[in-house]
């Protein structure tokens, strides 16, 4: 059974954007590196408009399940989950990194330090998921109606926030998404069940949605980087909006179409598994990314990208597949019992002791 329940289609769906995520950093780190771009460059620019927006309205979908909980029940597994596998993680590519690769210690010290306020690197995302549900229990708190938080998600998504927060910047830009998600999940799930029934009409969505997605993220002009892919007529805000919220959904029914068929389930069991692909990746990609621009034994940008996306994506499976084995380091994709708030017995709140609870 998916992590998901019997809705295969969230899986698959988690499955495609962390397969999009690995590509971006795959592709940008070794066009820095190589100095040039490559077909992913431009795949990386037509998905730029959903390819985060639809991991965070994922990530909203199931939040309603759990946001009537007490606050330390809700705190403990939409919260202080996230963080923990933040803290461990972090400090681990930072050692890595910084205190070995690069021998520099106290710099690597600094940077922990930073961490705690800013989030690292491509961990961002678990860093910001946590603030997000935080976010959203206290307007249900507060019981700010839906609309009113909406409206002002949108606002900071529209209005071109920045500032020299990182973290600031990426809530403002998708907290919509993860809120979109959460509210209208209901509405989410019928679509895409009226649409996967009716495979000629899904068709015929998808190729309209991607022509005119196509049409607005190279039209009437556009601009590829080696670590950068800056939008046509997709860039402007609301447009920009929009375009995120339809592609998310665009994803979802992809997913949903393909989830049915056996053969794609390694795409289901890959997203349900995604966090440990999250987690895991960063590591495996640098080193391999490195080793093969030191052998020069591949000179093809597109070819090395694609190898190093194999590696990134196959390789921190294989460590959790390890673990799961043998039982050693199940702290990084399990929460220890150590971990957790002490439960207050509540509305909706099993009673019993804790487990290692896996990342998800």
């Amino acid at each position: 059974m998916s992590k998901t329940g019997n809705i295969k289609w969230v899986d698959s769906a988690k499955g495609i954007a962390i397969i999009l995520v690995v590509m971006m950093y795959a592709a940008y780190s070794v066009g820095e590196v190589a100095g040039n771009v490559s077909i992913f460059h431009y795949i990386i620019g037509f998905t730029t408009p959903f390819r985060m927006p639809e991991f965070f309205l994922i990530s909203g979908l199931f939040l309603s399940i759990g946001i009537g909980r007490s606050w330390s029940n809700f705190l403990d597994k939409r919260f202080v989950h996230y963080l923990y596998f933040y803290v461990i993680w972090v400090a681990i590519l930072i050692v890595v990194k910084i205190g070995i690769f690069s021998a520099n210690p106290i710099l690597a010290l600094n940077y922990l330090g930073w961490a705690m306020v800013e989030p690292y690197s491509m961990l961002w995302f678990i860093y910001i998921l946590a603030f997000f549900s935080l976010a959203a229990k206290i307007a249900y708190s507060l019981k700010i109606p839906h609309w009113v938080m909406l409206l002002g998600a949108a606002i900071l998504q529209i209005t071109p926030v920045q500032t020299i927060s990182v973290a600031i910047n990426n809530f403002s830009e998708y907290f919509i998404y993860f809120y979109v998600g959460y509210v209208f999940a209901t509405q989410i799930f019928n679509i895409i069940n009226y649409l996967q029934s009716r495979i000629i009409l899904a068709i015929a969505v998808l190729i309209a949605f991607f022509t005119i997605n196509l049409t607005l993220v190279f039209f009437p002009s556009y601009s590829i980087n080696i670590a950068s892919f800056e939008l046509g007529l997709a860039g402007i805000p609301i447009l920009h909006l929009i375009m995120a919220l339809l592609g998310s959904l665009a994803v979802c029914l992809v997913a949903a179409m393909v989830s049915k068929y056996n053969f794609m389930n390694w795409l289901n069991w890959l997203g349900a598994h995604s966090i440990v692909v999250y987690l895991g990746f960063s590591l495996p990609m640098t080193i391999s990314r490195e080793l093969f621009l030191k052998l020069n034994i591949i000179n093809d940008a597109g070819q090395l990208t694609f190898i190093i996306i194999l590696i990134a994506v196959i390789s921190p499976l294989f460590l959790y597949a390890i673990i799961q084995k043998t039982g050693i380091g199940k702290f990084l994709f399990e929460r220890p019992q150590w971990a957790h708030i002490p439960l207050k017995t509540g509305r909706f709140e099993p009673k019993g002791k804790y487990y290692n609870i896996p990342a998800k």
